[in-house]
This record gives structure tokens, C-alpha cells and sequence, in this order.
């Protein structure tokens, strides 16, 4: 029997978080731990899945905690997606943002179906401007 240790606030390893990456199959400049680790620095919400001392899921987000919530990365490494771990990690940082504030996200293709099974609703009133590097 797995048990999943879920944290909050834990800002684990570059390498570590690079690893979760690669295997969840999301895309993220993992070429450029600098970058990763800057994106980490600068958000304010992470909670994190552990199983024996391995990271094995990630959510990282920014929020003011009480009007809206970016929620930037959820990334589970690939043998333990379909385990409820992903839909963990969202009901802890609406548990930590609280009930007066918004969660939202862009998803990736492969996951606009994901999404809608977990309670999101899907907007059609959004805009981007798209990073160019």
C-alpha cells in the first residue's frame, strides 16, 4: 500500500521538480533549470506529492488568497496519474486559497478533458498575450 505525503509550502529540488516534469508529459523549459528554479521563487503557492521521499506530483500557483488564483503547473509523474493525486493536489490549494477566491487556469490540450471531470468550468471569456521566448 502507497501512502502519498502531500505538503504545502516545500520547494523541492530543480532536479526534482525537472523529473516530475519530463515523466507527466507537461510541457515546461526543462533544458533550463534557471528558469525553474526562477518560476518557483516567484510563486507563492506550491504543494507538493511525495511517496518515499520522491516527489511524484507538483502544483504551483500565485494567488493574492482572497480574490484569484493562478494555477500555473499540475504535474504528476506518468506511473501515477489516474491515482487521484492531480485532483489532490487542486483540492489543497482550494483548501489554502479559500472559498472567496477564484481558481483558474490555462490547460494543455491533452488535459481539456481532465479538467471539466475534476469541477472546472470551462471559460470562454478569456484573452493571452503568448510569451515569446
Amino acid at each position: 500500500m502507497k501512502i502519498i505525503e502531500f505538503k504545502v509550502g516545500i520547494v523541492p529540488k530543480t532536479s526534482e521538480i525537472i523529473e516530475v516534469y519530463d515523466s507527466s508529459g507537461i510541457k515546461r523549459p526543462t533544458s533550463d533549470s534557471g528558469r525553474i528554479r526562477k518560476m518557483y521563487e516567484n510563486s507563492n503557492l506550491i504543494i507538493t506529492a511525495w511517496l518515499n521521499n520522491e516527489l511524484i506530483g507538483i502544483s504551483r500557483s500565485i494567488t493574492d488568497f482572497c480574490y484569484a488564483c493562478y494555477l500555473s503547473d499540475l504535474a504528476v509523474k506518468s506511473e501515477y496519474q489516474k491515482d487521484g493525486i492531480g485532483k489532490r493536489l487542486i483540492e489543497l490549494t482550494q483548501k489554502e486559497i479559500g472559498k472567496e477566491t477564484a481558481l483558474i487556469l490555462l490547460s494543455a490540450s491533452i488535459a481539456m478533458e481532465y479538467y471539466p471531470k475534476i469541477g472546472f468550468e470551462k471559460v470562454e471569456n478569456g484573452f493571452i498575450i503568448r510569451r515569446t521566448k
